[in-house]
């Protein structure tokens, strides 16, 4: 296989040619979501763009295994509740068990996700099925001389592992900068070291999601989850490992220090990171409110929003920047969006209508071309959007006699929006739009049959009010050759 494609590192800080480790697949691990944070659109941006790659390995030829976790432990804390235990606060809130939160929000999470079209991962473990796994990973660590246990609690030695291998070089943090951002949560006490992190913390009393372990009834660190589950499904090193750009500290860099002190090298070959979404120019937060749920915006039923948005309309939006910048939602913008959205899927309906040429003044192959090298460019899906739209124009040209083309290069058009709208870009027609264009499109094969009856009897007045009807509803008629074609929109 030809190995063209070109991702931007974050370790390196370069874009490096993609070549796999080993075959018989490549391996993909992207982080998943923790059950309190479960329906942020920041990491539903992150979700379709790490669904692009997984379609476009697969488009290349490449066997992909995407292993994706679901975070269900109960040990996220944020920094402004003092180590709350999450999962278990929504369940005292809600009279339920843990793990029906945990259940709940995850059947939130994949609707969501399906709603946006994108395809199940490979593997799709949880971090309470693993907890035998991460600790026998904790035991190694302990075993190699890089952590240490107290009060029932077992802590990452930073400083001894700093002794024998390098750390923060995928931040690019030194450990004087760390000092600026570790937490004063309970437990700093027991730690030799302020970067020291937890492995297995001591669950208090009051603390419901608990194992049993060698050290005490607890619960495991969240960075040890993605470490114990990207290794046993992937193996030790694999190929690319990702998520935002807010988990390469503490999460991915804790991660590599793990899998260092177990195997003596790093676990991944690629690291990628997606950027995160603002609202209006903000930063999103729920004490700003400007933090909307999915179904919100599917729904337009947030103070923020001026309509609801289609899904597909929403992943077209996101597709239309790139992964590693900043977007920024708005009405305006996603108002922009539907009608590109709208436009491109008119097109792709209009590709059935085209009237076939003997000769050509167009290049369909020249697109895909473009389309091909903007994929392998660091999955530059906004340049992919940009080709695809001068495909749009080329159909349009067509549909209004400007330009010609063959037969066969109507086909090449229609392979071209299979492949690179649907199977890469995983843009497909909402349902009840495509219900809504099979009734437009008899309605319309109705009135341009009754117009080219009154231009057969000479009725130019009943025709030309037809035709400026359908303009007054930006419905353009085209008189051709081989009969009357139409367009909507611009």
């Amino acid at each position: 296989m030809q190995h063209e494609l070109s991702l931007y590192n974050s370790l390196t800080r370069q874009k490096e040619v993609f070549e796999p480790l080993r075959p018989p697949f490549v391996g993909l691990y992207v982080c998943g979501p923790t059950v309190y944070n479960y329906a942020h659109l920041g990491n539903a941006r992150t979700y379709v763009t790490f669904d692009v790659l997984y379609r476009y390995l697969k488009y290349l030829g490449y066997r992909v295994r995407y292993v994706r976790n679901i975070t269900d432990v109960g040990h996220i804390t944020t920094e402004f509740d003092a180590g709350v235990d999450r999962i278990g606060e929504q369940a005292r809130l809600e009279m339920l068990e843990p793990m029906e939160i945990a259940h709940k929000y995850t059947v939130y999470f994949h609707w969501v996700l399906q709603q946006l079209n994108t395809e199940p991962p490979s593997i799709e473990p949880t971090a309470t099925g693993h907890i035998i796994e991460q600790i026998d990973m904790v035991k190694k660590i302990l075993s190699e001389g890089l952590a240490y246990e107290v009060n029932g609690s077992v802590y990452f030695d930073v400083q001894g592992y700093m002794k024998r291998f390098p750390y923060g070089e995928l931040s690019g943090r030194n450990v004087d900068e760390l000092l600026e951002h570790t937490r004063d949560l309970e437990g700093q006490e027991e730690k030799r070291f302020f970067a020291d992190f937890a492995l297995w913390k001591k669950a208090a009393p009051e603390h419901i999601m608990r194992w049993s372990s060698p050290w005490g009834d607890g619960f495991p660190g969240w960075h040890l989850e993605c470490s114990a589950m990207s290794t046993k499904y992937l193996g030790d090193r694999f190929d690319i490992h990702g998520g935002g750009m807010d988990l390469k500290f503490p999460h991915h860099e804790s991660e590599i220090a793990q899998n260092t002190a177990c195997c003596g090298h790093g676990p991944v070959k690629y690291w990628l990171h997606g950027n995160m979404l603002t609202v209006n120019g903000q930063k999103m937060s729920k004490s700003l409110g400007n933090s909307f749920l999915p179904h919100e915006l599917f729904e337009g039923s947030h103070e923020l929003l001026d309509q609801g948005y289609a899904p597909m309309v929403v992943r077209f939006f996101m597709l239309q920047a790139h992964y590693r910048s900043t977007l920024d939602f708005s009405n305006e913008a996603l108002q922009a969006a539907e009608k590109g959205y709208r436009r491109m899927m008119n097109a792709i309906q209009q590709i059935e209508r085209l009237p076939p040429s003997k000769d050509s003044t167009v290049d369909v192959a020249s697109i895909r071309e473009a389309c091909r090298q903007s994929m392998n460019d660091d999955l530059n899906t906004p340049m992919v959007v940009a080709h695809l739209f001068d495909a749009v124009r080329l159909v349009n040209g067509c549909a209004e006699g400007l330009q010609r083309i063959t037969q066969d290069q109507i086909k090449e058009l229609r392979h071209l929006f299979h492949d690179y709208a649907s199977v890469v870009l995983g843009l497909r027609m909402e349902e009840s739009e495509g219900a809504d264009r099979s009734v437009t499109d008899q309605l319309m094969s109705l009135v341009l049959e009754l117009r080219a009856e009154a231009r057969s009897k000479k009725d130019f007045a009943t025709s030309d009010k037809i035709r400026d009807s359908l303009a007054a509803m930006n419905i353009q008629v085209k008189d051709t050759k081989e009969g009357a074609s139409w367009t909507h929109g611009n």
